[in-house]
Order: structure tokens, then sequence, then C-alpha cells
């Protein structure tokens, strides 16, 4: 293996280009040419690539997004697309590929290398911490500090105009960033896609804090619906007044803590030695702090848990 490519895909993550320094730094290191792919699959089929090197990636370790942008590629979902983008790594000579994104990232790499053999491993790059075969996926820690330092300060107001707050984060498909921040912030009530919402325990949750300054947090993938639907119906049939505010995008963003950095280089250093090893198909993942290798179709098809004692902990202490 001589000639290595990188790229990221999806949702981008901050840590992500933490990862393209340490792939690149490793690859260096074991003798190995490393080429970016600008644009996730979009550019890997328009041939947007270029070589990186210590310059190119010399202080971007606190960078939050990724300086190789990222898309949702609709061509690269079709045979042709992946046709046109493995007959560009096969003329820039590529010997293998790593992957960062999340689910749709690891489907195009495992049909990349289903339909050309083309070697490709993948790591987590995802916020939503949603993927199966890895403890926490790169972004995940710095998100939930986001959101934690948006919603203290929400609280603050909160108890000053004595009012019912509810807060919507990002999550899908799961609830990680909505439990963990909801234990941390000290929400009376955690609405996440693994659970039933009880709107008559809500309520009473609310009558607890007398109707006042009351945290509530909902990940956007909940069953019942966003922050808004739960204002509407607090509103409807209690006749609680209750402030939305919609996080979004801005957990996305920012520099990446230190876990996140941690953590990208890891799995960055880890990438691209099962490459030389001869591995693919698979997403470099880690649990307690050892590195796992789990098939792509794993990451996928088998469902990562909330844990019960995340549970447990945030109805005890609500």
């Amino acid at each position: 293996m001589k000639r290595i490519a990188l790229f990221t895909s999806g949702g981008d993550a901050p840590g992500m280009n933490a990862l393209i320094r340490a792939v690149t730094r490793i690859g260096l290191s074991n003798g190995l040419e490393v080429i970016g792919i600008y644009g996730g699959f979009s550019g890997m089929i328009d041939g947007n690539f270029v070589k990186l090197g210590r310059k190119e990636t010399a202080n971007i370790i606190s960078l939050g997004g990724t300086i190789l942008l990222t898309s949702r590629s609709k061509e690269f979902m079709h045979a042709g697309g992946r046709a046109a983008a493995a007959k560009n790594l096969k003329e820039w000579g590529i010997d293998g590929v790593v992957a960062c994104g999340g689910d749709g990232t690891f489907h195009g790499s495992h049909a990349l290398w289903l339909e050309h053999k083309i070697p490709i491993v993948g790591v987590p790059g995802t916020i939503d911490n949603d993927l199966y075969g890895t403890e926490y996926t790169i972004g995940f820690d710095t998100a939930i500090n986001t959101a934690a330092e948006a919603i203290d300060k929400i609280r603050d107001t909160a108890y000053s105009h004595n009012r019912v707050f509810i807060i919507e984060v990002m999550g899908r498909d799961a609830g990680f960033i909505a439990m963990d921040v909801g234990i941390a912030c000290g929400a009376e009530y955690i609405a996440v896609p693994e659970t039933v919402t009880d709107i008559d325990q809500l309520y009473q949750r609310i009558l607890q804090q007398q109707k006042r300054r009351t945290i509530i947090i909902v990940g956007e993938g909940d069953e019942y619906g966003g922050a808004v639907v739960f204002a509407q119906t607090l509103k409807d049939k209690f006749e609680i007044d209750a402030k939305v505010t919609i996080l979004g995008h801005i957990q996305r963003g920012g520099s990446p803590t230190v876990r996140d950095r941690v953590l990208a280089s890891h799995l960055g250093k880890a990438a691209v030695m099962a490459l030389l090893e001869g591995k693919t198909d698979v997403m470099i993942g880690r649990v307690h702090h050892e590195i796992t290798y789990v098939p792509f179709e794993e990451t996928w098809s088998k469902k990562k848990y909330l844990q019960d004692w995340r549970l447990d902990l945030a109805d005890s202490l609500a």
C-alpha cells in the first residue's frame, strides 16, 4: 500500500479536522501518500482530490467543521455514481480509503467495497452517538458540552422569569444528546425516541415546580413531536405557557473538546494501521479505550441502545 485517500461525509462533527490531521501524519510516518477528497462522495465522483501533508493539516486540530468539506450525494446512491467514483480512485492510484461519517457514509462505503473491491475503513463521525460498535462517536462530547452551555444560560432566564422552557436538541434516531444534557443540566423531564412520552407525567413534573422554573429537554426524534408540539400541547391541555428554544445546528459547530480531539486522533491512527494490516469493510470504533473493528453492516443492522442506567438516573433525579 502506497497511497491512501481520506474524506468526510454526511453531517459535520467537531473533531473531524483532528481526524484528518491524524490520518495524514500517521500515513506519512508509515511511508504513505495521503490524498484528501473534497466534498465527500460528491467530490469522489467529481475528482476533487488534493495531496495532504503536514503543511496542509497544520493548526487544524482545534477547528470545528471539516477542511475537506462534506455533502450528501444522491448520485452516489446509484451504481453509476459509485462506478465514476471508483474510476477516479483507481486513476489516482488509491490503495485504500478512510471514510469519516455516520450511517449513510458507511452504507456508501460498504457498496463501494462490494462493487469495486477498493479497501475502505470507516471512522464514526456524528454528534448523535448512534452507531453500534463504538462507545462514543467523534463530535458527541463537543455537542453535549455546547448544548449544556446554552441550557445553563436558558435556566438563568427561566429562574428569573419563573417560566417553563422546552429546549429541543438534535438526535433524529437516538436520545444520547438529550439524555446526557438533560441529566447534566437538571432537566425536570427528558423526552427521547427510545421512550414513550407521558404528557400527564410531564404535567405532574411541572406542578412539582409550581409551574415555574422548569426545564424540559426534547430530542428532535421523539415520537410525540418536537419542542413546538410539546409547547402547544401544554397550552391546549393544561393552559401552561412554555417558551421554546431549538438549539439546532449550533450543536455541530465550535472547537472540539479535548475528549473529541483525543478520540479522533486515536481512531485516525487505528484507521491507517487497519488498512496497512489488510482490513476492509469495517468501522474503527473504541470500547473501554480499546480499538474495535465492526463490519459496516452491523453498524446499521444492530441497534445501539440507550443504557437503562441513564434512563433510571434521569427519572430518579427528576
